[in-house]
């Protein structure tokens, strides 16, 4: 009967619903990077999904979306947008947390289930799926807890992959069309998963004698599926130059080494993968079975070879969790084939069996940190928590009330707990300063790649990938050098380039921050919480905005005078005096410099989608007419 076919779909969702009550809640959470993950579904809110719009808040502005992955801020705005505004945005990205926190379990249940022919069977590798953290980004304790819920919803189309293909890997059936839309979804949430979806792609084509054919209409389909993304990747693409590469977290023989060691659940599903390889019975089960194994090469290669010579845009650290998620289904599908010979052998129900698996995999897991099974309240604070202990309304009021220009906070994170350690439980609340106070901010968010941040990282906009934590920095060093080093006169240049109106500077670090003390430029304002604001004693020229896409500022020179003007660097900007265009450069800390024409007289920065966008539009516009030409002719032909 149906409804006892749905057992175990009903008991990994009510596990999987009563970990998301306890640990999510009602709130929106405000642990670690959520806030800034919140600012991101608000800036598709409010400047548009263009992935190039400009976004004035962080960092003297940066298109936010062209150089991070913006299909999870896509899927939250269209929660906001069809529910005609009753679900406001942090009421959006909670209700896309829970969803990517569940979506894994689910996805991988439903493959299973497929394969396997039971739900039973199936329900030991996703609850694996569903539970496993083991430091990887695409866990629970990095894609839920941590904040990293884009790796996480992508990780979940993986196995919604594998299920679309699994008629196709049998050849029952020809590539399904919802396969393209579902690989321009992986790409545009997380490209980090993207080897692995061209690796299921590429194995589901494999076996026998027409594979060649096969791969050959199979590499159509990803390059169709690669015209779906062109709006974003192609501007990616073309302007890698004003992004960095974050490459902070490397693989290597003593990190696998150590996790062998200490988490024996991984060992056990490293044993279940590889036992899949001889239980296998069908092409779709060869696929995944092998799927493992060439992941890890992919891998391999990808941390021994490309990082080594430069090549740090996909990292392994994070194109590593594809090979877990192989890893867990590999495993899976070798523990339902090995339950049900074991139920038939001892007479043993299937529910017992699979029941007994779980319990067996949540007892490896004790003390190793492979899965996240219960959460702890304290360990997921929710923003208005934080909010009455750091006196947040009090901070964003005083903010609001300071002169024009940004905030440049000495710290990325804000501590939760007394410490030492970077890694202490922390929370980028910061990051939502241009939201709630009206300010734009330089610093006071995770880390980030724009040519800007790596200035205030490490003094430098130079193009060597960004390879330290904010949060290791905090407390220790500002602008490449030590707190307790920066002298007045270098942080006032800094500052004057970047625009910065208002320092904050928590308790812990007044001690360290000597370039405040005494500066002519800066005064103390107020101290609030833990919070110390120092405030420009003179007013500064930052641009205004006056119309979309449009800024107003009056800089100081003469005519052919290269002045700053204080705001990011990106060649889709157009500055005017007048009627004349004015030439533009690159500046020292990743900034505009324009060349003035008239002396003293206000400047307009327009900003404007360019060629570049266009053809990525254009090109987008063009795969999506070929995948309805292909749909109408399977229609036709069906009909026929």
């Amino acid at each position: 009967m149906f409804w006892l076919r749905s057992v175990p779909l009903a008991l990994l969702l009510a596990y999987g619903l009563a970990f998301a009550a306890a640990a999510l809640g009602t709130a929106p959470l405000a642990w670690d990077d959520h806030p800034g993950q919140l600012y991101r579904l608000w800036h598709v809110l409010t400047r548009g999904p263009a992935p190039w719009a400009w976004n004035p808040g962080w960092w003297m502005g940066y298109p936010e979306l062209q150089f991070y992955p913006p299909g999870f801020a896509y899927a939250g705005a269209l929660l906001h947008w069809t529910s005609l505004g009753a679900l406001s945005p942090a009421a959006s990205y909670h209700v896309l947390l829970w969803v990517a926190y569940l979506a894994p379990g689910l996805t991988a249940y439903l493959f299973l289930a497929r394969l396997l022919g039971s739900g039973w069977l199936a329900l030991p590798g996703s609850f694996i799926a569903l539970t496993l953290s083991a430091g990887i980004a695409s866990g629970v304790e990095g894609g839920v807890h941590i904040g990293m819920v884009a790796a996480r919803l992508g990780w979940a189309l993986l196995s919604l992959l594998l299920l679309v293909l699994t008629p196709w890997s049998e050849r029952a059936a020809p590539f399904p069309l919802v396969g393209v839309p579902l690989l321009a979804a992986i790409t545009l949430t997380h490209p980090a998963h993207l080897p692995s979806a061209v690796a299921i792609v590429a194995l589901g084509a494999h076996a026998g004698p027409e594979s060649a054919i096969r791969y050959r209409r199979a590499l159509a389909w990803l390059v169709l599926a690669a015209a779906w993304t062109g709006f974003w990747a192609l501007p990616l693409l073309l302007h890698l130059e004003h992004t960095r590469a974050l490459a902070w977290g490397r693989l290597s023989l003593s990190t696998v080494g150590d996790t062998l060691l200490h988490q024996p659940l991984v060992v056990a599903l490293l044993l279940l993968a590889l036992a899949a390889c001889r239980l296998t019975r069908s092409r779709s089960e060869q696929a995944l079975a092998r799927l493992p194994w060439m992941l890890l090469v992919i891998v391999f290669l990808d941390a021994a070879v490309l990082e080594p010579l430069g090549i740090r845009w996909l990292p392994a650290d994070r194109v590593v969790d594809g090979a877990w998620l192989a890893v867990a289904l590999a495993g899976g599908l070798a523990s339902g084939r090995l339950l049900e010979i074991l139920a038939a052998r001892w007479s043993v129900a299937p529910a017992a069996a699979s029941i007994a698996a779980v319990a067996a995999a949540a007892a490896l897991s004790l003390g190793g940190g492979t899965l996240s099974l219960w959460p702890r309240a304290a360990d997921w604070p929710s923003y208005a928590e934080i909010e009455r202990g750091l006196r947040l309304p009090d901070l964003w009021q005083a903010l609001g009330q300071g002169g024009p220009g940004r905030v440049l906070y000495v710290r990325s994170s804000v501590p939760l707990v007394y410490g030492e350690a970077w890694y202490r439980p922390h929370t980028h609340v910061t990051a939502l300063a241009p939201v709630l106070a009206g300010r734009a901010i330089v610093h006071g968010t995770f880390t980030h790649p724009s040519p800007v941040a790596a200035v205030v990282y490490r003094g430098s906009p130079a193009r060597e990938p960004i390879t330290r934590l904010a949060e290791e920095l905090d407390g220790h060093s500002l602008f490449g050098r030590a707190l307790a080093a920066l002298d007045t006169a270098t942080f006032n240049v800094y500052a004057d380039r970047l625009g910065v109106s208002q320092v904050v500077v928590l308790d812990e670090d007044l001690p360290r921050v000597r370039a405040l003390e005494g500066n002519p430029l800066f005064a103390r304002r107020a101290t609030i919480g833990p919070f110390t604001l120092y405030g420009r004693q003179a007013p500064l020229p930052v641009p205004e905005e006056i119309a979309p896409r449009r800024w107003r500022v009056t800089l100081p020179g003469e005519a052919g005078d290269w002045v700053p003007a204080r705001v990011a660097f990106y060649p889709l900007w157009r500055a005017l005096q007048g009627t004349t265009t004015l030439e533009t450069r690159r500046g020292d800390v990743a900034d505009l410099e324009v060349r003035l024409a008239l002396g003293a007289a206000p400047v307009e920065l327009v900003y404007a989608a360019g060629q570049v966008e266009a053809v990525g539009v254009l090109l987008t516009g063009t795969g999506l007419l070929v995948w309805l030409l292909a749909w109408w002719r399977r229609a036709r032909d069906a009909a026929a």
